[in-house]
């Protein structure tokens, strides 16, 4: 047996004893926030609050211009992804320049 598949059976045993009562173990809880629904107009606010084209705001997002479109008019919302990056694109327009997502 490798050394890894070891180390994993070492885990899987210690969860075990843990689940068994027989073996305290440090656990974390860690909350996380579901993904903020935007509407259509918020997401039209925040690109013409960065005076974006539907298209250079659809790269920064790394979606197509006719999703954004999708969004603008109400067909569509965005995925949990797109919709922690508008957030920062709504909150901190700078942190799309700092990691590079855009350049304007």
């Amino acid at each position: 047996m490798s050394e890894v598949s070891k180390g994993i059976m070492r885990g899987l045993e210690e969860m075990l004893e843990h689940a068994q009562g027989r073996k305290k173990l440090r656990s974390r809880y860690v909350a996380t926030t579901p993904p903020k629904e935007f509407t259509a107009d918020e997401i039209k606010c925040i690109r013409d609050s960065l005076n974006m084209s539907q298209g250079f705001f659809a790269d920064v997002i790394g979606v197509s211009k006719k999703t954004i479109e999708s969004w603008e008019y109400g067909r569509g919302k965005p995925s949990g992804a797109a919709a922690r990056l508008l957030v920062i694109a709504q909150t901190d327009p700078e942190a799309l320049r700092k990691y590079g997502f855009a350049e304007w």
